[in-house]
């Protein structure tokens, strides 16, 4: 299954977004967008490295205001990833957006007004060479198409989506991207499979206004996890009420998860049950925040266990692990008892594990 869904994601066709390429077989890439006022670029900047530092490879920002728009040049100067432009309704602003060092927009041409209108952001994107992202949603449908399917359907998302696309291409521009989302799950999951069928340009894939961190990944891991399995989607965001940083870590699960991505510590740990003897919850936690800080250890796995009893034997296929007990706990690898130690010792003793092997890969 694998061969085959990177065989769909070859079909479609290479765009270069700053120094990302996405589509015609390249990984996925992860994208999120900034909740700061893009006009306070510093607070904007701030959290964009911070994006970065977690993994994030595109950036999309808000661009509500002129003063947005120009903001753009402090921001672009001081990051790493291509800045997205998310443009509605004032052509001006798109094009401002481009003038000021955006890699990307993001436009509804629906929203945009007239035929000229859209015809000059389309001249601003060619003579930059800048990719216009065609973004549709369950929230923007036309009232022709609302009324020709009866409401909000993936076949008329589809439609809509498409139309845009069509009316870009009559003006001679090709350099595209289309995004249609829905918050109702499987209907994303069916319009994308209906548009991945009749065209070839890179696909963004989100669940939109998916909810809570908890909810909306979830709601996210579902749809993202269908469609991606079948070969479908070149960027994806995972929306999330919440930390920006949130959506690239569920973002990168769900990557993880299917086989699209690797790199980094997997973390396994048991349930609990009424054998549980150490405080297991936040331990692992406490677990999963350290692994993030071996982001360059791919394919080590960690287990966190809740009982000495059968802790070691249920994680052997672990590269290394811990397991609890009464105030104390074992240190496993591969299965064997390393060495028990105070429950307090735990944490420590496994980072000086995981930093050995990373000492011994880079011999």
């Amino acid at each position: 299954m694998l061969g085959e869904e990177r065989q769909m994601r070859e079909r479609t066709k290479t765009v270069q977004i700053g120094n990302v390429a996405i589509g015609g077989g390249h990984p996925v890439a992860i994208q999120s967008m900034c909740n700061t006022k893009t006009e306070d670029w510093h607070s904007t900047v701030d959290q964009i490295l911070r994006l970065e530092k977690a993994g994030c490879e595109i950036i999309r920002v808000a661009v509500p205001t002129m003063e947005a728009a120009e903001a753009l040049r402090e921001i672009k100067s001081r990051i790493h990833t291509p800045l997205v432009a998310d443009i509605h309704f004032d052509y001006r602003l798109a094009i401002a957006a481009m003038e000021n060092g955006a890699d990307k927009i993001r436009i509804n041409p629906g929203n945009i007004g007239s035929e000229e209108r859209v015809r000059a952001v389309v001249e601003k994107a060619r003579e930059r060479q800048i990719p216009i992202r065609v973004g549709v949603n369950s929230g923007s449908l036309e009232r022709e198409i609302l009324e020709k399917y009866g409401g909000v359907t993936a076949e008329g998302l589809v439609e809509s989506a498409l139309g845009q696309v069509k009316l870009i291409e009559k003006m001679d521009y090709r350099n595209l991207v289309i995004s249609i989302k829905s918050s109702d799950v499987l209907m994303c999951v069916k319009a994308h499979e209906l548009i991945a069928q009749r065209t070839d340009y890179p696909l963004h894939v989100g669940i939109t206004e998916a909810g809570t961190v908890y909810s909306g990944s979830i709601k996210s891991a579902v749809g993202l996890g269908i469609i991606l399995h079948e070969g479908i989607g070149d960027t994806i965001r995972v929306s999330l009420t919440g930390d920006p940083l949130e959506e690239v870590k569920a973002a990168k699960q769900i990557l993880r998860t299917l086989g699209l991505r690797k790199g980094g510590v997997e973390v396994v740990s048991c349930p609990t049950c009424g054998r549980t003897r150490i405080n297991l919850i936040p331990l692992a936690g406490e677990v999963e925040t350290l692994a993030e800080e071996f982001d360059d250890l791919d394919g080590v796995k960690v287990a966190v266990m809740g009982c000495v009893v059968n802790g070691p034997g249920e994680a052997r296929e672990a590269d290394v692990g811990i397991a609890g007990g009464i105030g104390e706990g074992l240190l496993f690898k591969k299965g064997q008892i390393v060495c028990k130690l105070p429950e307090t010792e735990l944490l420590p003793a496994l980072k000086l594990e995981l930093e050995e092997m990373r000492r011994e890969r880079r011999k």
